[in-house]
C-alpha cells in the first residue's frame, strides 16, 4: 500500500470542467443558471425603461439619446408619458396633462383639473414612501419635471455609475472563474472572453457620459452593451457545455489542468 502523498503534478490532473465531481458542476451551474436568468430579466428591463424613451417599442438610438442627453425640445414629464409611461394612464388623461405641461404647468390650474389624476394614476408609485421615485403628492416635484427634458442628471449617473461597476464586476469575476477552468478553447478565444467584459463595462459607463454631454455618443453605449452580451454568452454557452455535453452526455475524460496550463 502506496502511503506517500500525491505529486504536485498528479494532484493537478483533471482540474477543469470536463472532469470536476457532479457537486461542483452542480455549484458551478447554478449560479451560471442564476445569473443567466437576472441578466435576462436585466434586458427585459431596458426594454420597457430605456426602450420606450421614443415611444416605441424596442431599443434604438432615439432611446438612448432622450435617456441620457435628453430631448430638449420637451419637458421630461411629456417624454415619460409618451415614453415608458404611456400606458399607465388612459390617452385621454395623458393629453390633459401633457397640455398641461405645454400651457406653462400653473398651479391652479394642476389643482382644479391635474391632481385628481396624479393621484389616482401616479401616487400608487411616485409617493413619499418610493425611495429613489420622485414624490408626486408634492407640487413642486411634479414642477420640475414640467421643464426642459436634459436627460439623466449626474447625480444619477454617478449613483448608476458605482452599482454598475460594483455589481457586474462581481459577476463577471464568478463567471469568468468558471469558464477559466474550461479546456481546449484557443488563447486567442479564451483571453479576450475573460478580459473583454471589464473593458466593454468600463467604455459603456463612459458613454453613458459621453452621451449625457453629446449625443453623438449613442451608438457607443448600444456597441458596449452587446459586447458584454457577446462575452457573457461565450462564457456561459462554453462552461455548460463541457461540463454537461462533454463531461455528461459524452461521458469525456480530460487530464489537463485547466488552473496552471493553457
Amino acid at each position: 500500500m502506496n502511503c506517500d502523498p500525491p505529486t504536485l503534478d498528479r494532484a493537478g490532473k483533471g482540474i477543469n470542467l470536463i472532469s470536476f465531481g457532479t457537486s461542483i458542476k452542480l455549484l458551478f451551474s447554478g449560479y451560471l443558471t442564476t445569473v443567466g436568468a437576472g441578466y435576462l430579466m436585466a434586458l427585459i428591463q431596458i426594454l420597457f425603461t430605456h426602450g420606450m424613451a421614443d415611444g416605441k417599442f424596442g431599443l434604438s438610438l432615439d432611446d438612448i439619446v432622450y435617456s441620457y442627453y435628453g430631448d430638449r425640445s420637451g419637458s421630461v414629464l411629456e417624454s415619460k408619458l409618451n415614453g415608458s409611461m404611456k400606458y399607465n394612464a388612459p390617452d385621454q388623461e395623458r393629453f390633459k396633462i401633457i397640455q398641461w405641461v405645454r400651457d406653462g404647468a400653473e398651479e391652479a390650474t394642476y389643482d382644479r383639473d391635474i391632481k385628481p389624476i396624479v393621484e389616482t394614476r401616479c401616487l400608487m408609485c411616485h409617493n413619499a414612501s418610493a425611495g429613489s421615485l420622485p414624490d408626486f403628492g408634492r407640487f413642486d416635484n411634479l414642477k420640475k419635471l414640467a421643464a426642459s427634458n436634459e436627460g439623466a442628471t449626474f447625480q444619477s449617473l454617478i449613483r448608476i455609475s458605482h452599482i454598475h461597476l460594483f455589481g457586474i464586476s462581481f459577476i463577471f469575476m464568478f463567471v469568468g472563474i468558471i469558464f477559466s477552468f474550461s479546456t481546449g478553447v484557443p488563447c486567442k478565444y479564451k483571453y479576450p472572453a475573460v478580459v473583454m467584459p471589464y473593458l466593454f463595462l468600463l467604455i459603456d459607463i463612459a458613454s453613458w457620459w459621453l452621451t449625457k454631454l453629446n449625443p453623438h455618443f449613442a451608438l457607443l453605449v448600444i456597441l458596449a452593451g452587446a459586447g458584454l452580451g457577446v462575452a457573457f454568452v461565450f462564457m456561459w454557452t462554453v462552461s455548460m457545455y463541457q461540463m454537461w455535453i462533454l463531461g455528461g452526455v459524452l461521458k469525456r475524460k480530460d487530464r489537463r489542468n485547466a488552473v496552471m496550463r493553457d
